[in-house]
């Protein structure tokens, strides 16, 4: 089987021929690539690096697919001015009829050295005041299908994988960790509830009525729509009152047109492990667990059986000299011991390869998949 091939199987509740193995090796590349430190292998002839996807060939990786689109986004009625405040702060104004609000990301050397993106340090919604503007922004964006460049995509990537789509968040969430920020959630929460209540209804309403037609119309069938859920700040109480309602409304409908919900789980979320299955998902990608977080892999397993999709299983810290060559070994070991069968599992790394990352552990997962990863996977065939 291709790996496009293998995650079709999974996600419809099939055995694929052996556990696949896709991380996602884009931050490991980019800052090397930037750096210009990548392995001497991976330079051509006159210096230029080898590309992504030439990489994950030779290492013997599935991609990760994660760039194809099915719709865009564009404002109207709306000016929006960006302005560098320094060479690492960009103040962005969004100017509407009833009132201006402004966002502000930092960037640091070492962010920019490693290509990752800039830090959100301001957000929207600092007061009351902000609200009418923001209500104004959502109200006064448009969502254009672009289900032909998906198709496109899908064809580029091929047979080395499948295409996941980013959907965005669902609305309290996307309020509380885009538009007012963690630290001011719970001040808002307190003292403007009616204001939160409001914004949170229309976005709802919004999603409901444009974004939820696009998705389930589009040809998409994996559909990443949720991310950053915690144990810490989306506890069980909040989640339930305020996340839960919204995807048990959506993800029946998304069922029913042969789509997979999935959730970018790069976070602690043991406390909430029943409410995310509860939810509809049907796979979480970038699943965090021990050592990274308290909760285990075999915890994880044992909560949601082959019922939810893992992709995941290797913390990104064993695979750095944090960690000695005996200790990777055992990690890895265990794991294939707790995935046997194997069933509703993709291997990957969570979150990311990090820059730091032993490129040759890489290469050695590759070579215990095909040793160890043939489905079913038998325990007792497995290395004592």
């Amino acid at each position: 089987m291709t790996n496009r091939e293998r995650l079709l199987a999974i996600m419809s509740g099939k055995p694929p021929d052996r556990i696949p193995w896709i991380p996602r090796l884009l931050l490991w590349y980019n800052a090397h690539r930037i750096a210009g430190t990548l392995p001497e292998r991976y330079r051509s002839a006159n210096g230029s690096p080898w590309s992504l996807q030439d990489i994950e060939r030779d290492l013997g990786l599935g991609a990760p697919a994660r760039d194809g689109r099915i719709f865009e986004t564009r404002l109207h009625g709306v000016e929006v001015r960006k302005r560098w405040l320094n060479e690492m702060e960009l103040l962005t104004e969004y100017v509407t009829p009833v009132g201006t609000v402004t966002t502000l990301f930092r960037g640091s050397e070492v962010l920019r050295r490693h290509g990752i993106q800039d830090l959100q340090v301001e957000y929207m919604l600092k007061r009351r005041e902000d609200y009418p503007a923001v209500e104004y922004i959502i109200e006064h964006t448009d969502y254009i299908p672009t289900y032909d460049e998906y198709d496109a995509y899908e064809r580029e990537v091929g047979d080395d994988g499948y295409p996941m789509v980013e959907c965005g968040d669902c609305p309290f969430h996307h309020w509380m960790r885009a538009l007012v920020g963690y630290e001011n959630a719970y001040y808002h929460l307190h003292d403007y509830p009616n204001e939160v209540e409001r914004l949170v209804s229309l976005m709802t309403q919004r999603d409901r009525e444009i974004i939820w037609k696009v998705i389930a119309d589009s040809p998409a069938r994996l559909i990443l729509h949720g991310v950053h859920f915690s144990s810490q700040m989306t506890p069980p109480p909040v989640f339930e009152r305020f996340i839960l309602p919204y995807y048990q409304e959506l993800s029946p409908l998304l069922r029913a047109r042969g789509k997979t919900l999935c959730l970018h789980g790069d976070n602690d979320t043991g406390r909430i492990l029943r409410h995310i299955e509860w939810a509809g998902y049907g796979m979480v990608e970038c699943l965090v667990t021990h050592p990274m977080v308290p909760t285990t892999l075999e915890e994880v397993r044992a909560a949601w059986g082959n019922r939810v999709i893992i992709w995941g299983g290797v913390p990104s810290t064993i695979l750095e000299d944090l960690y000695t060559e005996e200790a990777f070994e055992a990690y890895m070991e265990q794991l294939f011991r707790t995935i046997a069968p194997g069933d509703a599992f993709i291997l990957g790394v969570a979150d990311n390869v990090m820059p730091g990352a032993k490129i040759e552990r890489i290469r050695r997962i590759t070579q215990m998949v095909a040793e160890r990863a043939s489905y079913p996977i038998r325990t007792e065939r497995l290395p004592v």
